[in-house]
């Protein structure tokens, strides 16, 4: 029988169409009220998802249509939270943009807890519209403080003077949301993680250093906060993580190979399967997956780059499956895109064709690779 994750799994996050991206300009603007643009929004899933469907995924998605920002319209819902504006430096590589630029930005003013989410809702409208497996994608606790800045500049320092107790207390609120989810009907739950792959990146890391941290603590912390956030998660729940490296609107922030982590991501934390970026040499090789343990852990292996259009040639992909299983037994393997195609409501430097063309040749890969798919 199929488990998540699927031979032919995606992200989660997909272009937004050109209505929902008019109808969210007008109700910034004041000229669409709330019911309105959530009308627009449900028309528009419901096609996504006969979309998905139709493509062959056995996993769909609300596309995050939704959301502003894949990560900040659920951290900012999280009790404790406040959304301010930052002006920020550029780390993004690989596009247009350069200099200095404002964001938004969670900060922490309170006691961290969980009571409640309008991102259940979403999840609800999905399970209600498909007769597939209905997945959800949050990301990971740990990204309420992002490894890229320092964590003293967003934390309110009377409510927590120290990391751990902040650590301890989201850990708790993530528990509660997970079990919030499951009682909604989820039983596919997707954390995405861009922090860890920061730990993979030698100029990070040294950055880190010189604020006075240490990347293997701060490891060991993460680590931490995610086993007892999942320590409780029910047994038919399968749970896994997307790790990348940066993308917003095709542009990327990190590089380097998954070595620093490997150890740490495959044996030390409970999920059921890890979707990792592998498009381009930023990621590294493979050898990292040696330390996959054997069993029913799935590594899903984002080979089909969502930053550009073009098609990707069947063989190579082939090839490199082949390759990877070289060090983890090909059973335990997976196909996907690297990213989600829109992790924010701009999207990436793609259109809808080759976005649903890359779905496509995904699907069909898998089903000549795995007899299971």
């Amino acid at each position: 029988m199929p488990h998540a994750p699927f031979r032919a799994d995606q992200v989660g996050s997909l272009l937004r169409p050109k209505e929902v991206a008019e109808a969210r300009a007008r109700h910034e603007a004041g000229e669409l009220g709330a019911r309105e643009l959530a009308a627009i929004e449900d028309r528009a899933i419901e096609a996504l998802i006969s979309k998905q469907q139709a493509v062959g995924l056995r996993a769909v998605t609300d596309g995050e249509l939704r959301r502003e920002n894949w990560a900040l319209d659920f951290l900012s819902g999280l009790g404790g939270t406040r959304v301010v504006e930052k002006e920020v430096a550029a780390a993004l590589r690989g596009g247009k943009m350069h200099g200095a630029r404002t964001m938004k930005v969670t900060t922490v003013v309170g006691k961290i807890h969980f009571g409640g989410h309008r991102l259940l809702e979403h999840f609800r409208f999905l399970k209600a519209h498909t007769k597939a497996t209905a997945k959800m994608t949050i990301p990971s606790p740990t990204m309420l403080i992002s490894a890229s800045r320092d964590w003293r500049e967003v934390v309110d320092r009377t409510v927590y003077p120290d990391i751990h107790a902040l650590y301890h207390d989201l850990a708790l609120a993530y528990r509660a949301a997970i079990r919030a989810f499951y009682d909604a009907g989820c039983r596919y739950l997707q954390l995405d993680d861009v922090n860890l792959a920061y730990l993979c990146d030698a100029d990070m890391r040294q950055k880190l250093q010189a604020r006075g941290d240490d990347p293997q603590e701060v490891l060991d912390s993460w680590v931490r906060t995610l086993s007892t956030a999942l320590a409780e998660r029910p047994a038919d729940l399968a749970v896994t993580t997307h790790i990348c490296r940066g993308n917003f609107r095709s542009t990327w922030f990190a590089q380097g190979g998954y070595e620093a982590i490997a150890e740490a991501l495959f044996n030390r934390l409970p999920y059921d399967g890890y979707f990792l970026e592998y498009d381009s040499e930023r990621a590294g090789g493979f050898e990292p997956l040696r330390f996959v343990p054997k069993g029913n852990k799935r590594v899903v292996l984002g080979l089909v780059t969502t930053k550009t259009g073009g098609l990707e040639d069947k063989h190579l992909i082939r090839e490199r499956i082949e390759a990877a299983s070289r060090f983890v037994s090909l059973d335990q393997l997976c196909l996907s895109p690297q990213c989600g195609f829109a992790s924010t409501h701009e999207g990436n430097d793609i259109s809808e064709a080759q976005q649903w063309a890359k779905l496509e040749e995904i699907v069909e890969l898998s089903r000549e690779i795995w007899r299971d798919a």
